[in-house]
């Protein structure tokens, strides 16, 4: 019984070491040297453990260059690439699908385009064709899941959308749709807490224990918290709805039909408007923005910005982060602002608060939905790299 007990033990211990080393490699490549040292663990036990990654096709071993040090240079483990997370966007212009490795690198995109605001069964159709056909020109690559980052209010237990307002969606059972549409274990949660995650882990964010993302796309504001280098993710899993916060602006309705908050004051469509078009990406919007001498322009940037600062004054008074980063339309919106948006959050928040403030720019640009999505569909490989099987 006590041979037993060792094992399960044993065998507990060995999963904790491994999802320890492919967390640590999944976030930047490391030489053996370094998990050594940052896992407590000793140099054979490291190389132990990275031969049963690579064995599995986790993880892969580069000979670097000697580069004039002193006796053997050490390997360097990176993330394997046959591996990949199917990542789903759905917005209220298109739905986004991609392949992504481990390590957060996009594999491929493909983006199909709707109309008008697409129905739950018009996203899942035309979202699982799309998968299929990036996973059938990519055969060598093994999906170990989905996952799906919806602008909405989404139960992250069971991925069940309780709103997506923008959508005009309710109570949506959408990742097990989609997990019986691609044969594939489906995971959801909001679009915007996972892209502060894909900031945090990937982009902007890298080494801040307390950072606020807010994300502007075609469905409205959404967000993030990274508290203590923890999601804050609130009662029901739902914190980070800055959209809908309040701000006393004044101007139209957000997409809940309330007045003064956030999203009804700074829109991606007002922008648009002014700048004529009909749609842009985050990076075109930006180069519209930034080349436009038009005064009507000006003046909707300049009445936007103005808002945004004052939530997110709001923001840093009540949470006190180290960073905010801002993604989408607002990542072009703080672009144009400059050195404006610092001044006046500085100036709005909490005195000895908004001073120390960084305010910074998404990093990983219009990839950052489907990085955070991918991140759903690699947590289990993560926690327990042990039950994953090379085909």
């Amino acid at each position: 019984m006590t041979t037993d007990a060792s094992a399960r033990s044993g065998g507990a211990e060995r999963r904790r070491n491994l999802a320890l080393v492919l967390q640590r490699v999944h976030v930047a490549p490391a030489t053996r040297s370094e998990l050594t040292r940052e896992s407590g663990l000793n140099r054979s036990t490291v190389g132990t453990l990275v031969a049963d990654l690579a064995a599995r096709g986790l993880v892969v071993e580069d000979e670097p260059a000697a580069g004039g040090q002193v006796g053997r240079p050490s390997p360097v483990v990176r993330a394997g690439e046959l591996p990949v997370a199917v990542a789903i966007n759905p917005e209220l212009d298109a739905v986004t699908v991609a392949l992504v490795h481990l390590g957060g690198e996009v594999l491929a995109v493909e983006r199909a385009p709707f109309r008008a605001a697409p129905s739950v069964e018009d996203t899942v159709r035309t979202g699982a064709d799309a998968v299929r056909r990036l996973l059938a020109q990519a055969p060598e690559r093994r999906p170990v899941g989905a996952g799906l980052a919806v602008p909405g209010v989404v139960r992250p237990a069971d991925g069940f959308v309780r709103l997506a307002p923008h959508l005009g969606w309710r109570d949506v059972p959408l990742a097990d749709r989609f997990a019986d549409a691609l044969g594939l274990p489906t995971a959801a949660a909001n679009d915007a807490a996972l892209g502060a995650r894909a900031e945090g882990l990937f982009g902007a964010g890298r080494g801040v224990a307390d950072l606020v993302f807010l994300n502007g796309g075609a469905s409205g504001i959404g967000g993030g918290v990274i508290a203590g280098g923890v999601p804050l993710t609130g009662a029901a899993g739902h914190a980070g709805e800055f959209g809908h916060m309040i701000i006393g602006t004044p101007g139209g309705v957000d997409t809940l039909g309330v007045h003064g908050t956030l999203e009804a004051a700074v829109s991606r469509a007002a922008l648009l408007r002014a700048l004529r078009l009909e749609h842009a990406t985050p990076e075109q919007l930006e180069a519209a923005l930034v080349a436009s001498t038009d005064a009507d322009v000006a003046r909707t940037v300049a009445v936007q910005v103005d808002a945004l600062a004052s939530a997110l004054a709001n923001v840093v008074s009540v949470l006190n982060p180290a960073r905010v980063i801002l993604g989408g339309f607002l990542s072009a919106l703080a672009a144009v602002a400059g050195e404006r948006l610092d001044a006046l959050v500085a100036d709005r928040a909490l005195p000895g608060i908004g001073e120390r403030l960084e305010v910074r720019r998404s990093e990983l640009g219009s990839r950052i939905m489907l990085i955070g999505a991918a991140e759903l569909a690699f947590a289990p490989l993560l926690a327990d790299p042990s039950a994953y099987q090379p085909r």
